[in-house]
């Protein structure tokens, strides 16, 4: 229960490489207490993954308790925009909202929207990837990583060319708050972002009342279930909030990331290269190796129990998705990078009610920009070694420089 020496989420040293503080957390005990955070740390695969089925924990708990019953405090007041946003969208919801909301948006975001998508996205990640070899190289990450999931997103979402430089602002404000103990800053720029992103948002929804498209916005209001039942306006606009934030950052992270660590496994991206039918393998294995999402946080609702730890409700756990993905006790080698390993059940989506509803798109978006750069830039390296930007949750590279 006292291993937690060396996590430190605002360390640049610690966020650059967390794993082998991970390794020795997984060595000495299955959960950990770490007071900064005020939160249980569990590093090894089989509890983050059990825990993520266990339905006595929940990423909120108002739907079965006040903030008083919980023992928390409630927001400040004036956060509340950045709250009504984030509260209605299916990653902060539980039963029964969450079953009748996913259900819905299940029904309008469908494997034949993404199906019919893929073409596009390859059209995309190919243009931006000329560009990228056209100028002789430049930043991977705004050149190609960023500009792709957005762009994919506002399509969906029928987002008009010119309001698209708005929406990954909006993004990277509103997931600030999702790092370990926002300060006021941070959380004003959140709000802010909040409100003007859901005001677009709802003027996006009317105009798509009064003039329906082949958009998602569009299917979002259609759709219904057997019994009548719809989205309401507000859980459209976190829906559709949602479907950018989660829908980009991770797939942004996931793409300078992999390529940073196909860099410095060289032997491994010249296997790629030569062998790319391995890139369906390659783009599961990136995502085991340097997760994108390193922890995902919920809350006790009843009392649980670890190996000898009990944890009370009213605690909250931290998983730590990066230290399980590389967890010797269910991946072969975990620290060694294979673009072929066959067995590689990693949970960087996530498991069960909260698996990641975009998985199958980000696959798309991943496999897309990763074959436009082999086929287009077979000689791409490495400029400078990049540095790292301080969050830790959601974690990422400043900038990838390279050249072709």
């Amino acid at each position: 229960m006292n291993g937690v020496r060396g996590f430190d989420p605002w360390s640049p040293a610690f966020v650059a490489d967390p794993y082998p503080v991970y390794e020795e957390l997984r060595r000495s005990g299955r959960v950990h207490w770490y007071e900064t955070s005020r939160q249980w740390l569990v590093p090894g695969y089989d509890d983050v993954r059990e825990l993520l089925r266990d339905r006595r924990l929940g990423r909120s708990y108002l739907h079965r308790f006040s903030h008083e019953e919980f023992g928390r405090s409630a927001p400040p007041p004036e956060e509340e925009p950045f709250h009504t946003l984030n509260a209605h969208g299916l990653l902060d919801l539980e039963p029964p909202d969450h079953t009748r909301i996913r259900r819905l948006v299940s029904r309008a975001f469908t494997p034949r929207m993404v199906e019919r998508l893929a073409p596009t996205v390859a059209r995309m990640a190919d243009e931006l990837v000329g560009r990228l070899v056209e100028e002789g190289g430049g930043d991977l990450l705004t050149a190609v990583a960023e500009p792709l999931p957005v762009a994919v997103i506002a399509e969906m979402l029928g987002v008009p060319e010119a309001d698209r430089p708005l929406l990954r602002p909006w993004s990277a404000d509103i997931c600030g708050m999702f790092e370990l103990n926002p300060d006021r800053e941070t959380a004003a720029r959140a709000v802010r972002a909040a409100e003007e992103f859901s005001a677009y948002l709802r003027e996006l929804v009317a105009l798509r009342r009064r003039q329906p498209g082949e958009d998602l916005v569009s299917a979002l209001i259609a759709v219904h279930d057997g019994d009548g039942a719809r989205l309401g306006e507000q859980e459209m606009v976190s829906t559709c909030a949602l479907l950018l934030n989660a829908g980009h950052e991770a797939t942004v992270n996931s793409t300078v990331n992999g390529w940073w660590t196909l860099f410095r496994h060289p032997a491994e991206l010249a296997r790629l290269r030569a062998e790319p039918e391995l890139l369906p393998s390659a783009v599961e294995e990136l995502l085991r190796f340097d997760t994108p999402l390193q922890m995902f946080e919920r809350w006790v609702l009843e009392e649980v129990t670890i190996g000898d730890t009990v944890l009370p409700r009213g605690a909250e756990v931290a998983l730590l998705f990066g230290s399980a993905n590389r967890d010797p006790a269910r991946f072969a080698e975990p620290d060694r990078l294979d673009l072929g390993r066959a067995d590689n059940p990693h949970i960087s989506f996530g498991v069960g009610i909260h698996y990641c509803l975009g998985a199958p798109l980000a696959r798309v978006e991943l496999a897309a920009s990763f074959r436009a750069l082999l086929l287009r830039a077979p000689g791409l390296r490495l400029v400078s070694e990049p540095q790292w930007r301080p969050g830790y949750v959601i974690r990422g590279l400043r900038e990838l420089l390279v050249e072709v």
